[in-house]
C-alpha cells in the first residue's frame, strides 16, 4: 500500500533516518492513512532520546517526562507534531500515571504499552507497517479490541475505559466481546479519573457521526451512571396521562432527542441530552392520573450549574449550556406581542436562538412527533427576524442624550436617562414611533 504523506511528516521520518535513528509514525495517523480519513495528530516515536530528538530539530520543546518532544508545524493546520522516544512502562499508579518508564529501542516493546489493537500499528521510513496485534485485520473487521489483556490495559489508565466507546462512535466501530466484558467490569474505576479528562472524551463523542450509539453503549458498559448520573435517573420515569399524547420514559427520550438534534456542536448536543434531567426531582402525578413535570426547565437549570462545574466547563460555555436548558420550554403562539418575543431574545441569547431551536427539533422528533417543526415555530422564527430590525437598546432611538439636553435646555443628570428610559419604552410598544419628528415633540410634553 502506497501512502501518501504530507512533506512535513515525511521530512521527519527522513531526518531521523539519515542520523541513523529509527523512527515511526504511530497510533491515530496510522490508523487513519489505513482507513483513508484525515490524519489530524501526527504523532512519531523514535529511539532517540529526547535530547538526541532536540539536536535533529532545535525548535522542538521538551517539558514532560514521557520523552515527548513537540515540533511545531506551519502546514498540517498549525499544530504540533509530536515525538516520542520509545519506551516500557512499569506498574501503574491511580489508574493513570506508571511508576517507572525505561528507554527501548524496539518498537514492538513501545507498541505493547499502547491502548488498543487500531492504535498499535506503526510505520517506517520506508512505509513499512509494523503490526504485531494485527490492528489491521481489526480495522477491517472494524473492531475496537485491548492490546493484550483488557483487564490489564484499563487499570493502566482508567480513561481507556470511556476511549474505547468514543472510539467505536468516531469510527463506526464495534467493541470486541472480551474487551467489552473487561470495561464493564471496570467501569467503577472512572471515578478515580479527573472530570476534565472525562469531558474531553465525552465532548470528542457527541461531535462524532454516532453521538447517540455512543451514549447508548456508555449506559450498557454502566458508564453512564457515573460520569452523568442526572441522565441515568432520567430511565423508569414515564411520563404518561390522559393530557399526554404519548407514552415514553423520560431517559430514552433524552438519548432520542440527542440523537435528533440536528447541530453538529457537541455544547448544543450535551444540552439536548440533558434538557430534561429536572424531571426527575419535578415528577408528580395528579388526581386525574396525569404525571407533570412543572418547572423542571427551571430546576435543570440549576443542575447544570452543578455540571457545569463538575466538568470544569469555560464560564462561556456554562451561560450557553444553562440558557439553552433553562429556556427550553419556550412557549409559541400567534397572540405573543414583540415585547414577548424581545424577552425570549434575552433569556437565549441572540447568539443562541438558532442552537435553542436545533434542541426544540430534537425534543419534537425526540418526542415522537413526525415534523421537524410546527407552522406556529416557523412563524415564531420570522416574527422573531422582524422584532430583530426593530430597536432593542436606548442607544437605537432617533434621538439622544444630546437632543434631549438642547431640546429642554437642562444640564447632564438622572432626567435625561429617565425621558430617554421612558421614550425607549414606548417605542419598543410601537416601532413606528421611532422617528426624530415624533420623539422631539414627547420630549417637549414630558418636560
Amino acid at each position: 500500500m502506497i501512502f501518501s504523506l504530507p512533506i512535513e511528516a515525511k521530512n521527519v521520518l527522513e531526518k531521523f533516518t539519515m542520523m541513523g535513528f529509527k523512527i515511526y509514525l504511530v497510533g491515530g495517523a496510522v490508523r487513519d492513512l489505513l482507513m483513508g480519513k484525515e490524519v489530524k495528530d501526527w504523532d512519531f516515536t523514535t529511539d532517540a532520546k529526547p535530547d538526541e530528538i532536540l539536536k535533529v530539530f532545535p525548535e522542538g520543546f521538551y517539558d514532560n517526562k514521557f520523552g515527548t518532544v513537540g515540533i511545531p508545524s506551519k502546514h498540517l493546520r498549525d499544530e504540533v507534531m509530536e515525538i516520542t522516544t520509545m519506551r516500557k512502562e512499569g506498574d501503574y499508579q491511580d489508574h493513570r500515571h506508571p511508576l517507572e518508564i525505561t528507554w527501548t529501542d524496539k518498537i514492538k516493546e513501545d507498541l505493547a504499552r499502547r491502548d488498543f489493537t487500531v492504535n498499535a500499528i506503526a510505520l517506517n521510513s520506508s512505509e513499512v507497517i509494523v503490526d504485531p496485534y494485527n490492528g489491521q485485520q481489526d480495522i477491517k473487521n472494524k473492531i475496537i479490541k485491548a492490546v493484550g489483556e483488557p483487564n490489564t490495559r484499563f487499570k493502566e489508565d482508567a480513561l481507556r475505559l470511556i476511549r474505547a466507546v468514543r472510539l467505536t462512535a468516531q469510527l463506526g466501530f464495534k467493541i470486541d466481546p472480551k474487551t467489552f466484558a473487561a470495561i464493564k467490569q471496570n467501569a467503577y474505576l472512572l471515578k478515580e479519573v479527573a472530570d476534565e479528562r472525562i469531558r474531553d472524551e465525552l465532548f470528542k463523542m457527541l461531535a462524532s457521526d454516532n453521538a447517540y450509539e455512543g451514549i447508548l453503549k456508555l449506559r450498557q458498559l454502566g458508564i453512564l451512571q457515573i460520569i452523568l448520573p442526572e441522565v441515568e435517573a432520567c430511565f423508569g420515569i414515564i411520563q404518561q396521562g390522559p393530557k399526554h399524547d404519548r407514552v415514553y420514559d423520560i431517559g430514552e427520550h433524552s438519548l432520542l432527542t440527542l440523537k435528533h438534534t440536528p447541530s453538529k456542536n457537541p455544547l448544543v448536543r450535551f444540552a439536548a441530552l440533558l434538557h430534561d434531567i429536572g424531571k426527575v426531582k419535578t415528577v408528580k402525578t395528579d388526581s386525574s392520573g396525569n404525571v407533570t413535570f412543572y418547572n423542571h426547565d427551571l430546576v435543570g437549570g440549576k443542575l447544570i450549574l452543578t455540571i457545569a462545574k463538575r466538568f470544569n466547563l469555560s464560564k462561556k460555555q456554562t451561560d450557553k449550556l444553562y440558557r439553552l436548558i433553562r429556556f427550553h420550554m419556550f412557549t409559541v403562539t400567534e397572540e405573543q406581542t414583540d415585547s414577548a418575543i424581545r424577552r425570549f431574545i434575552k433569556n437565549v441569547g441572540l447568539e443562541n436562538i438558532e442552537d435553542i431551536m436545533a434542541v426544540r427539533v430534537g425534543d419534537r422528533l425526540g418526542g415522537g412527533t413526525q415534523t421537524e417543526t410546527s407552522w406556529r415555530t416557523e412563524k415564531f422564527k420570522e416574527r422573531i427576524k422582524k422584532v430583530l430590525k426593530k430597536p432593542f437598546s436606548i442607544s437605537d432611538l432617533k434621538i439622544n442624550g444630546k437632543d434631549v439636553m438642547k431640546i429642554l435646555k437642562i444640564k447632564p443628570g438622572p432626567k435625561v436617562g429617565e425621558i430617554l428610559q421612558k421614550l425607549f419604552e414606548e417605542v419598543l410598544k410601537d416601532s413606528s414611533k421611532n422617528s426624530r419628528e415624533y420623539l422631539t415633540k414627547k420630549i417637549e410634553q414630558l418636560n
